[in-house]
């Protein structure tokens, strides 16, 4: 069968790489890719965002599958034109992506069918919001609505850094905030693969938002990822699918918008249980670097048998992987672009390209999060061990990187 992935990041080229080694799938196609999938299939020139000239090239390549990366691209909703022309496709429409796409949404929601998270008030005032923080009190985070690519959020420990949150948040012209209480905890995220009905869970990760070591800086989308996370056992992650996916999924589809595709938790484990941080309409991004290559179970066959209706059971690698994002040197505040990276061929990690181009034979940056570099271990440590020994054989003079990715189950509240 003839595969069609959507993006260009690090998910997208985990994504093709897992889907690559299917023995279902004989072409894989890539928009619009980036160079370090050039060995996994055909990287086709379209915008990722011209949904109309998508759905054409699936047509026109009788492409049997596709898979959306991009949150951006659900949102304008490429499933919607897919599915008008009964092409198959495993992403949610545009509708049931505004769990992500719209913060406000989400909350509603989860309001509406007794999903835990934090208590919310939303805002289009700057002075009414500047009033409710005072009221509140700090921490309380600050989160403008739409789309921010992972950003956009802010965890205030103060009221002054929560009041000047909001006037940034609200020098945009009709921007949206959302207000929310602060949850205390240990932070955990959850990619489950759901139908609209069936929701089957993958590995659990743990993320690393911010930019610095220490959980210190603003927040990235992401600065690297380990899985599994030892202090997320069954129980918990039954208490989550129970309280939270699936009551969202059988929500979505009884408000006639059925959530299809990868459906992503952000997930607080307070003292009171499991509570939402957050819903994302796609797979996560370093997540799914450090997911994917613990999964031993054929990633086509399980959305197929999935979208058909079939049981579905995963098998799953035990060891540990780290992966440690590699970004730009002011990342998240401004990117790099044709700065040369020099990748040693030997390395043990897997390296899956993020912000990447090429010029001639040179790799160079293009983007705010360049390389996200994975490793196994046996243990935690060991993963650790082996990613940073590859981390610290690339060289690049414009990128950076935390030291301490995995580390975060040591972190408390005066880390931040």
């Amino acid at each position: 069968m003839k595969v069609l992935i959507v993006g260009k990041g690090g998910r997208e080229h985990a994504i093709a790489w897992k889907v690559k080694e299917s023995d279902l799938v004989k072409e894989v196609f890539i928009v619009p890719g980036n160079v370090g999938m050039e060995n996994l299939g055909t990287l086709v020139d379209i915008s990722e965002e011209e949904i109309e000239e998508l759905a054409d090239f699936a047509e026109e390549n009788n492409i049997d599958l596709t898979i959306i990366g991009p949150e951006s691209v659900l949102a304008l909703g490429v499933t919607n034109e897919f599915e008008k022309r009964g092409l198959k496709i495993f992403a949610p429409t545009k509708e049931a992506a505004k769990i992500e796409s719209s913060k406000e949404f989400a909350k509603e929601l989860m309001k509406k069918y007794g999903v835990p998270t934090g208590a919310y008030e939303t805002f289009t005032n700057l002075d009414l919001a500047v009033k409710y923080v005072k009221e509140k009190g700090a921490p309380i985070v600050i989160k403008e609505d739409g789309l921010k690519a992972g950003k956009g959020v802010t965890v205030a420990f103060s009221i002054p850094e929560a009041v000047e949150a909001l006037e940034i948040a609200f020098s945009i012209p009709n921007n949206k905030v959302v207000i929310e209480e602060y949850l205390d905890g240990f932070e955990f995220s959850i990619i489950a693969l759901t139908n609209g009905e069936t929701v089957i869970p993958l590995e659990i990760a743990q993320d690393h938002k911010r930019a610095y070591e220490n959980d210190k800086g603003p927040n990235t989308g992401g600065m690297g990822v380990y899985s599994p996370v030892d202090k997320i056992d069954s129980n918990i992650v039954d208490e989550t699918l129970e309280k939270i996916l699936k009551p969202m999924a059988k929500g979505m589809k009884k408000d006639g918008i059925p959530f299809k595709g990868f459906l992503f938790g952000g997930i607080m484990l307070t003292k009171d249980g499991v509570k939402t941080i957050e819903f994302n309409a796609r797979f996560g991004d370093p997540e799914a670097e450090g997911i994917l290559p613990r999964l031993k179970s054929d990633f086509v066959k399980a959305i197929l048998d999935l979208m058909e209706g079939k049981d579905v059971e995963l098998e799953w690698d035990n060891r540990y992987t780290v992966a440690v994002v590699m970004a730009s040197e002011n990342y998240p505040k401004s990117l790099t672009i044709g700065s040369e990276i020099e990748i040693p061929k030997d390395l043990k990690s897997m390296v899956f390209h993020m912000g990447t181009k090429r010029n001639y034979e040179k790799i160079e940056t293009n983007g705010g999060r360049v390389l996200s570099v994975v490793a196994y271990g046996d243990t935690l440590e060991k993963a650790k061990e082996n990613a940073y020994t590859d981390v610290n054989k690339i060289k690049c003079k414009k990128l950076f990187f935390r030291n301490d990715i995995g580390s975060k189950m040591c972190y408390n509240n005066e880390n931040k």
